[in-house]
């Protein structure tokens, strides 16, 4: 994965090799900004598959994550078939030409030959109803629509959860998947990433911005920064046309690292440290 941009320690690209290896689903947790969702997106270019995501957020419901049918078209058809004198049935009405596909479902019907990578991002954000629904996608690479019956994945998707742990997850659902906790990389793979990410960043400003993030991640903020602010601070350096990470320029840009005002107002009071370390 690091010929794709990710920097992933041995412990993480183990379980990554073992979820594809095993077609076994993966639970990922850790801190925003760690890296979670990127983890998944760059398996997903490594392996040159699709990936097929779906996004949680408190009230996702099945016909949002799994299927729904279309309901419109429905209607145009029983409105047709009157026209002509003709009674529809349930069974017409009921078929792959009105079902509607949502990540899950497509993950399923994914023809291969390569597995589609599922990624089921922040399952801690749905509610704890919402995950009774994964069980038969996790266990068995199936989903059942009533009208249609069970529908099998004849190539299994590779299936990646992240969570923030906003919410404990039900043991029944951990019992599914392996397991990786992602931490905070040190300055030194910090500076690495970002020099993948921004290459047009040099040594000396990957090296500082690296260094501060970490030193930024000692404060008792609301909200550290993680790889993903480290790169977009980096970026912004760099569309200001800044070399050398001073106080002048980490001021002006602290909202591309710090996204609480409180955090800013407390990093702002020792920023010298935070920047020169002294």
């Amino acid at each position: 994965m690091s010929t794709r941009g990710y920097l992933a320690d041995e412990s993480l690209a183990t379980a990554l090799f073992l979820a594809t290896a095993m077609r076994q689903p993966i639970l990922l947790e850790g801190e925003p900004g760690v890296g979670k969702t990127q983890a998944a997106v760059t398996l997903a270019a490594a392996l040159d598959t699709p990936l097929l995501r779906l996004q949680c957020y408190e009230g996702l419901t099945a016909s949002e994550a799994i299927y729904e049918w279309n309901y419109p078209r429905q209607l145009l058809a029983i409105r047709l078939a009157e026209s002509r004198g003709e009674t529809l049935r349930d069974a017409d009405l009921f078929t792959d030409d009105y079902l509607l596909e949502r990540p899950l479902l497509a993950a399923v019907h994914h023809p291969g030959p390569r597995p589609a990578v599922l990624l089921v991002d922040e399952i801690d954000r749905a509610d704890d109803e919402f995950e009774a629904y994964l069980f038969e996608v996790l266990a068995e690479a199936a989903v059942t629509i009533p009208e249609l019956g069970t529908r099998r994945a004849l190539v299994p998707p590779i299936t990646v959860l992240t969570s923030n742990r906003t919410r404990d997850l039900h043991d029944a659902l951990k019992r599914r998947c392996l397991y990786a906790w992602i931490r905070y990389p040190d300055a030194a793979r910090v500076e690495a990433i970002i020099r993948r990410r921004v290459p047009q960043a040099g040594d000396v400003l990957a090296d500082q911005v690296a260094h501060a993030v970490s030193r930024l991640r000692g404060l008792e903020l609301i909200k550290p920064p993680g790889v993903a602010e480290a790169i977009h601070w980096t970026g912004a350096l760099v569309a200001l046309g800044v070399d050398v990470l001073g106080t002048a320029a980490a001021e002006r840009t602290l909202g591309a690292v710090l996204k609480y005002d409180e955090d800013q107002q407390l990093a702002r009071a020792g920023l010298g440290t935070v920047v020169g370390g002294g």
